[in-house]
């Protein structure tokens, strides 16, 4: 299965990060699609279409999410930067994300 997912861990209390929206834009910055992670913190397929070969970002607004959860954040946007080699694989990124630090890798 080719695509793109995410999910969303908030760091402080170990539980998912529901209602935040979450960009994927080309090395361009146009907008390819969008969503908005679920009460289980994921959105399962940001995208279904295989992606090509080249650079992506998934931005998410932590901002607002931090500002609807009464959390007084240091980052008001993540913005992950990351390189597609191989379409046919799907591919999961995730954030963990406090308020004063976020993290994130390669998931499956």
């Amino acid at each position: 299965m080719s695509g793109l997912s995410t999910h969303v861990l908030d760091a402080v209390t170990g539980a998912p990060a529901a209602g935040v929206a979450v960009v994927l834009q080309d090395a361009s910055g146009t907008e390819l699609s969008s969503g908005v992670t679920d009460s289980d913190g994921r959105i399962g397929q940001v995208t279904t279409e295989a992606l090509v070969p080249g650079i992506y970002h998934l931005v998410f607004d932590t901002g607002n999410w931090f500002a609807d959860n009464d959390i007084t954040g240091f980052y008001p946007e993540v913005d992950i930067c990351f390189e597609i080699d191989d379409p046919d694989r799907h591919h999961h990124v995730p954030l963990l994300l406090s308020p004063f630090a976020y993290s994130t890798y390669r998931g499956s």
